[in-house]
């Protein structure tokens, strides 16, 4: 007897995912017109035979999840934050029978509004934007229709789905870890307009210093990097802080070195701290005081939300904030009289 025709063989013939021939067969949004007319057409030639029965049998369940992130936040060795972030959701994936399928979004195609590969050619059920991309860029590929998820950033679009840190908070807290320790005079490392996290862990250390009488000064506020994310030379106040927030631990590493380029010290001279508690913070010297982001947690979370906005097409679900803990090291000393 001849094998009956699935909508996986209709997938693997066109190279997309049995989901997207779901929604073809079952004239539901998501798909383009043209790639509905050629699965409706291959469907017909294969002799498939559709029914909504049938339909629930065939597709099997398990998906295929891109993970779409800029090309600045992946450095080339693989020991980027992000790397750790996406390692995470690909494990998970794999646990839910699920699939992750990386792209690197070059600047040129982030510019000139050029859709990933993944999803134009439907080769994914689902995106998991990592790491911040301009608005307008986010704006096309939800007018996509796909169902999409924006991890460690958000944006002004309160309709779009988003899982973050709680940078804020972790922000504030490790300021007021430096100002128990006797500092007043505390400078904020990072470009507060680069990402949305970037801002809240500025944000974070305003309150603080406000809570505690404690002036913003516009010439402690330090860049970090350019407009396009790459890292720049960190520029020294003439009036040396005591204190330095920095809104990642690579940007604290790269002011310690800065510092010891001219023999100051940490924290003899001054306190530094950081942000992530990525694995560069145990490796300088001294280890880096860090607030901890809980990437296990948001890695579940976001697998979790983006197969039951696939799989029950859940509706909006809005921002989820996940907690962050300080991290106690050496490089902070106390100067309290």
């Amino acid at each position: 007897m001849k094998k009956s025709v699935t909508m996986t063989d209709i997938a693997k013939m066109l190279n997309v995912s049995t989901v997207t021939v779901s929604k073809a067969l079952g004239n539901k949004d998501g798909v383009s017109d043209e790639l509905r007319n050629r699965i409706i057409e291959l469907a017909a030639e294969m002799g498939y035979s559709y029914s909504s029965a049938q339909k629930n049998e065939n597709i099997k369940d398990y998906y295929n999840i891109g993970i779409l992130v800029a090309d600045r936040f992946m450095d080339a060795t693989g020991n980027s934050f992000y790397w750790k972030v996406y390692n995470h959701i690909t494990r998970i994936l794999k646990q839910n029978n699920c699939f992750g399928i990386l792209e690197i979004l070059d600047e040129e195609h982030e510019l000139h509004m050029i859709l990933p590969t993944i999803i134009a050619e439907h080769k994914v059920d689902g995106v998991i934007i990592l790491g911040q991309i301009c608005e307008h860029y986010t704006d096309l590929l939800y007018n996509r229709g796909i169902h999409a998820l924006l991890l460690d950033f958000y944006n002004q679009n309160a309709a779009y789905d988003s899982i973050i840190s709680d940078s804020f908070y972790g922000s504030y807290m490790v300021t007021n870890h430096l100002i128990a320790n006797g500092h007043k005079r505390i400078a904020y490392v990072g470009d507060i307009h680069a990402t949305s996290s970037i801002l809240d862990r500025y944000l974070g250390y305003c309150k603080a210093l406000l809570e505690h009488d404690i002036v913003v000064e516009q010439n402690y506020i330090i860049s970090d990097r350019n407009k396009d994310g790459k890292f720049i030379d960190i520029i020294i106040p003439e009036n040396m802080p005591t204190a330095f927030v920095c809104n990642c631990d690579e940007t604290a590493y790269l002011l310690v070195n800065k510092l010891k380029s001219q023999e100051v010290k940490v924290p003899d001279d001054v306190s530094v701290v950081g942000f992530d508690n990525y694995i560069i913070s145990t490796l300088m010297d001294p280890p880096l005081t860090t607030v901890e982001v809980d990437i296990e947690t948001m890695a579940e979370t976001a697998v979790d939300t983006i197969l039951k906005k696939i799989k029950y097409n859940v509706g909006h679900i809005g921002r989820q904030i996940i907690s962050s803990n300080v991290i106690y090291r050496n490089s902070v000393r106390n100067i309290r009289d």
